[in-house]
């Protein structure tokens, strides 16, 4: 059984599962504690990180992009990184907002701050680096909004990585309560035509240990 090692509230980890969810490939979880650096992990990413995908032939795969990558390679149907190199560019550049911009300006800190420190008892949370990632996403959910009134989905026509990698920030972010949707009806908009696929299904039925998502995390009628 192709198998994904994971954290359930990681972006990138999220990021994977929605892929898999899109090609329709079947997959198994198994949760890992990073920080934990447990040796059998180890000996499938030696960088200690999640996520990791060992497919059915063995085969191990490290990192979201990585991920990616090999299964629109490997797995062609549907394609979700783009047909022609403009898009596939177009795409790329949005998956590294989101992973690289969208995570140090928002999401890693909301969930370093109100869940990793308590899971690996580092203290209290940071409220300066809370109030500066509430501040911080409203330019974040402004940009979604310019990118849907010029396009269909964030890179273009089609539903491609580039929305995966936001809907799996965003959704993170959505689950701890911190996206102030009332004030963003473009992103909104947006976030609820993902929702609305099947791929994000057992996304929202995640539940962390003590930690209550939203009361609209999953509805897609939010």
């Amino acid at each position: 059984m192709r198998t994904l090692y994971h954290s359930p509230l990681d972006p990138l980890c999220r990021a994977v599962r929605i892929l898999l969810g899109e090609k329709r490939l079947a997959f198994a979880l198994k949760a890992e504690n990073a920080w934990e650096r447990q040796e059998s992990f180890l000996a499938l990413n030696p960088a200690g990180a999640v996520p990791v995908l060992v497919d059915e032939d063995g085969t191990s795969i490290p990192g979201a992009r990585v991920i990616a990558e090999y299964l629109d390679e490997v797995y062609t149907e549907p394609p979700l990184i783009g047909a022609t190199p403009a898009d596939r560019a177009e795409t790329r550049r949005l998956a590294d907002w989101f992973d690289g911009k969208f995570s140090r300006e928002v999401s890693a800190g909301l969930i370093e701050e109100k869940i990793t420190r308590r899971l690996v008892q580092h203290g209290e949370p940071n409220a300066a680096a809370i109030r500066s990632a509430h501040g911080n996403i409203h330019y974040h959910l402004d940009y979604i909004a310019w990118l849907c009134d010029r396009r269909r989905w964030l890179a273009g026509d089609d539903f491609t990585l580039a929305d995966v990698a936001a809907a799996a920030h965003i959704s993170a972010v959505d689950y701890l309560g911190d996206v102030p949707w009332a004030e963003h009806p473009g992103a909104k908009d947006w976030y609820a035509r993902v929702k609305s696929r099947p791929s994000l299904r057992p996304i929202l039925a995640d539940r962390i240990h003590g930690a209550t998502p939203a009361a609209h995390y999953a509805d897609p009628d939010f």
